[in-house]
């Protein structure tokens, strides 16, 4: 019985777990998720594109790795896996929990661990009646939310099942916050209702912290964490231009993040998360923003290269070649002195502040090769593999 990757369409991440199964001796099926027909009746069930019948290869499957991109098809692939008897990485139970942000932060509150003041509301911006009139529910929310959250700080407007920043909204005023509800209309991304979250003062970066249990085993959390950093916005989200620097974790923090994982991971023989999570740093910085936006636009001028060879194309060629070249280049962005002392003053800053910090979303299917990997020396493909090894009945 073998172990089957499941995905999508074949990007970075999915070439560099082929990659890495290789170089470990591990047999790794293939099996795509998008234009796939999958038939169930009495005599059992078939699963076929148009130009390939993947039937026996499920039929000698024993683990998928979920790694559709879509949180909806992920959810949905978890679920009809473990219905044709396979065990998944991650459950369609995990998938679930992390599919919302909201069911994510009533986990962790539930467990006691630290979250931003969140507030939802279960109605939509707006209603609209049988007879076609609209009623205008913004004023009505936005009141509730202030009532919990001042926006003298800044109330966070946010898409429950949003990614990548996606309808993430900052409102410092009365009328910036009816905008802001007004845009969360029912989508794919925002199924019911809004949610809102206080703004947490977390300077200029936040940290994604990598956690991962194999079954029988005790969970790891890896040490060092990725921390986005940049003051292009209130959202230190790379896919807005921010840069990543290396982060190691105090134990304090490390030992907080394996029990997020585990909470979210109850019940299951074997997971992997990555957390985001922010440090609560208000007026306790020990460098003044001039000085850091100084030494952030040296480092961006060191991170160009990088950014050239990832919008390569001969990665679709040549993923080897092209991952040398990446490796090459962000080597030489890592060693620059404003990666460094920036590197530093983010250590500095955890360290001052760890007991400051709170955990707001947890990822199910990270992406890792072009930033993870690179920035902690962490390949979340080996621990995605081995995780997936353990679930094989012996």
């Amino acid at each position: 019985m073998s172990i089957a990757l499941l995905y999508e369409r074949s990007e970075n991440d999915e070439a560099g777990i082929k990659l890495t199964a290789q170089q470990l001796g591990i047999d790794l099926a293939f099996i795509p998720f998008r234009k796939i027909a999958l038939a169930i009746s009495k005599e059992g069930f078939t699963a076929k594109t148009k130009g390939k019948d993947y039937t026996s290869i499920l039929n000698s499957t024993a683990v998928v790795l979920n790694r559709a991109q879509s949180k909806n098809r992920r959810l949905q692939a978890s679920y009809i896996m473990e219905m044709l008897g396979k065990k998944t990485l991650n459950t369609s139970q995990v998938e679930f929990t992390c599919y919302s942000k909201l069911r994510t932060l009533l986990s962790l509150w539930k467990a006691g661990l630290p979250i931003p003041k969140t507030v939802f509301v279960p109605c939509d911006a707006s209603d609209f009646m049988k007879n076609g009139k609209e009623i205008h529910n913004e004023k009505d929310i936005a009141d509730l939310f202030e009532a919990e959250i001042s926006l003298d700080e800044g109330i966070v407007i946010k898409a429950d099942a949003g990614t990548h920043g996606k309808m993430i909204m900052l409102s410092k005023n009365r009328d910036e916050l009816i905008a802001n509800i007004q845009e969360t209309k029912p989508t794919i991304i925002n199924p019911i209702g809004v949610v809102a979250q206080e703004l947490v003062q977390k300077w200029f970066y936040d940290l994604r912290i990598i956690v991962y249990k194999e079954k029988g085993k005790q969970p790891v959390c890896y040490n060092k964490a990725l921390a986005r950093a940049g003051f292009k916005d209130f959202r230190t989200n790379t896919f807005l231009g921010n840069l990543v620097f290396e982060a190691e974790l105090p134990q304090s923090v490390v030992d907080l993040s394996v029990k997020c994982a585990s909470t979210l991971g109850k019940g299951n023989d074997s997971w992997i998360f990555a957390l985001d999570a922010m440090t609560d740093v208000k007026e306790n910085k020990q460098v003044d923003d001039d000085y850091l936006k100084s030494q952030l636009d040296l480092a961006a001028e060191a991170y160009a290269p990088v950014q050239k060879v990832k919008a390569d194309e001969t990665r679709l060629t040549d993923f080897q070649a092209w991952n040398g070249k990446l490796e090459q280049t962000f080597n030489t962005y890592a060693s620059s002195d404003s990666y460094q002392k920036i590197k530093s003053i983010i250590e500095e800053s955890i360290e001052k502040n760890k007991d400051a910090l709170v955990f707001h979303e947890a990822n199910s299917c990270p992406e890792f090769w072009e930033n993870t990997r690179l920035v902690t020396g962490l390949n979340v493909a080996v621990p995605l593999l081995k995780c997936a090894q353990s679930l094989i009945d012996q």
